[in-house]
C-alpha cells in the first residue's frame, strides 16, 4: 500500500469520527448502477438513485446519470463524459413543508482499477460542473473503493465479499470542504455480470452529517 494511500485513509477515518459525533439522522438509498460494454473500447454508464429521509417514502434526492466511457487499456483505465439530472427536495426550516429545485450537471471523470491478492481496488477521479437554479459551482472528488471476497478467492458467481469505500468532495471556492463520505457492506456476487450490496454510509458535511443505509444493484450486462 502507497504512503499516499495510507494518508488518505488516515483522513476518512478524522473524518468519520467528527461524524458520528456529530447529531445524525438516518435515512436510505435505492441505487443502481450499470456498465454496459458497447464493444472492447467503448462503454455506456446509467445510474439511477432515489434518496430518501426515511426508509422509502420521504424523498430527498431522485438522481440520473449517464455518460459515455472508453477504455485506455483492456477492461481498465476509462475515461467518462457524462449528463447527470438531480432533483432535489428539503423541508423547509421549522416546517413539514418543503422546496424542490432541479440540478444538472456536466462531469468528467477517470476510473482505474488494481488488484493485490483478493483485494480490488478502485480509483476515481470526477470533476463537475454544477449549474444549479441561479448558481453554478465546480467540485472536485476523490473515491476509493474496496471489495474483498470472502468465502472465494476471486470476485466470482456465489462470493459473498466486503465492500468498502471513502469519497471526498472539494469545491473550488469557499466553503472548500463539501462533503465525505463512508461506507461500509456486504455484497454478493449473482453471476459474472450482476451483484447486489447492502450497506451504511456515514456523510460529513460542513457542519452537519447525514448518513444513510444504501441497497446497491450492479448490472454489467454487455449490449
Amino acid at each position: 500500500m502507497t504512503n499516499l494511500v495510507r494518508f488518505y485513509l488516515i483522513v476518512c477515518i478524522s473524518f468519520t469520527s467528527i461524524s458520528f459525533a456529530q447529531k445524525s439522522e438516518v435515512g436510505n438509498w435505492l441505487i443502481y448502477f450499470g456498465n454496459q460494454a458497447i464493444n472492447k473500447k467503448w462503454n455506456w454508464h446509467n445510474e439511477v438513485q432515489y434518496r430518501s429521509f426515511n426508509f422509502i417514502d420521504d424523498t430527498n434526492q431522485l438522481l440520473l446519470r449517464t455518460g459515455i466511457g472508453y477504455n485506455l487499456s483492456e477492461n481498465n483505465n476509462n475515461l467518462l463524459l457524462g449528463y447527470g439530472f438531480i432533483n432535489t427536495q428539503r423541508y423547509v426550516a421549522n416546517s413539514d413543508e418543503k422546496d424542490s429545485f432541479n440540478e444538472h450537471r456536466i462531469y468528467q471523470q477517470f476510473i482505474t482499477r488494481q488488484n493485490f491478492g483478493r483485494v480490488y481496488l478502485q480509483h476515481r477521479y470526477r470533476l463537475e460542473e454544477r449549474f444549479l437554479p441561479d448558481d453554478f459551482q465546480l467540485r472536485f472528488r476523490y473515491f476509493l473503493a474496496l471489495n474483498l471476497p470472502l468465502n472465494k478467492k476471486t470476485m466470482e458467481k456465489d462470493a459473498i465479499y466486503l465492500s468498502a469505500y471513502n469519497e471526498m468532495f472539494i469545491n473550488t471556492e469557499s466553503p472548500i470542504f463539501d462533503r465525505n463520505r463512508l461506507y461500509g457492506a456486504l455484497g454478493y456476487v449473482i453471476n459474472k455480470n450482476f451483484k447486489v450490496e447492502a450497506g451504511f454510509m456515514a456523510q460529513t458535511l460542513e457542519k452537519t452529517n447525514r448518513n444513510q443505509f444504501q441497497i446497491v444493484i450492479f448490472n454489467n450486462l454487455p449490449f
